[in-house]
């Protein structure tokens, strides 16, 4: 499949742009790091919404393709939220890398220093954190509402209404576009929130889970396989 191929180039690229993202100066001292932070950060989100755009334009044609997504693992489609990660995942991963970095250096930041990463959110920023999960866990629930609907909905893709089955597929196809569209804006808005510094760590944290799952969940299938 020729998005099988797109998927499997631009991971291999995500992993590069994650490994500049780690070598990059932390916390940032000059303008010239803050400068070249500040754009790792903006090539990774691009990488993201290229992502988006592409999976577009092919779920077009074939939108079942991307709920049985034969380029991932067992693992991962089991743990898949319509055809994608769940966005409300990425509130969770701010709350754990701050948790665990908050707790690293919590004697500095008592004495009053900011170490300016993660476990230095501020007030402000967690308030947001917090309004922004809000709210993104009701999109969530309208979209799964819509997904239920269809479903609801697609029994008559056998029944006498057997032409309506273009129709049926292209509703489903927008309704994971509006998925994909709620996971880039959740992506989007927490970087905004945050610092380069905080965000660059953000998208590592983020590759890193990817990279995780997928790697068990190749070990899995292979085990299965031999079995």
């Amino acid at each position: 499949m020729l998005f099988q191929r797109f998927y499997n180039t631009w991971f291999e690229q995500l992993r590069q742009l994650v490994q500049q993202l780690r070598e990059a100066p932390t916390p940032p001292t000059t303008e010239e790091h803050h400068h070249h932070l500040r754009q790792l950060v903006q090539k990774a989100m691009s990488h993201y919404a290229e992502y988006y755009r592409a999976k577009s334009a092919a779920a077009k044609h074939d939108v079942l393709a991307f709920f049985s997504a034969p380029w991932t693992t067992s693992l991962e489609r089991s743990l898949q939220w319509i055809g994608g990660w769940r966005p409300t995942t990425a509130f969770h991963l701010v709350y754990t890398e701050s948790s665990i970095l908050f707790e690293s250096h919590v004697v500095d930041i008592l004495r009053g220093f900011h170490t300016g990463d993660l476990g230095d959110l501020s007030p402000g920023q967690f308030r947001r954190v917090s309004e922004l999960q809000i709210e993104t866990v009701q999109q969530e629930n309208d979209i799964t509402d819509e997904l239920s609907d269809w479903q609801d909905d697609a029994t008559d893709i056998l029944g006498p209404k057997y032409g309506d089955g273009d129709r049926k597929m292209e509703r489903l196809a927008k309704i994971l576009e509006r998925a994909d569209q709620l996971r880039l804006k959740t992506i989007e808005t927490l970087v905004e929130l945050l610092t380069p510094q905080q965000a660059a760590e953000f998208l590592v944290a983020a590759a890193e889970l990817h990279s995780g799952i997928r790697g068990w969940g190749i070990q899995q299938d292979r085990q299965r396989g031999s079995s």
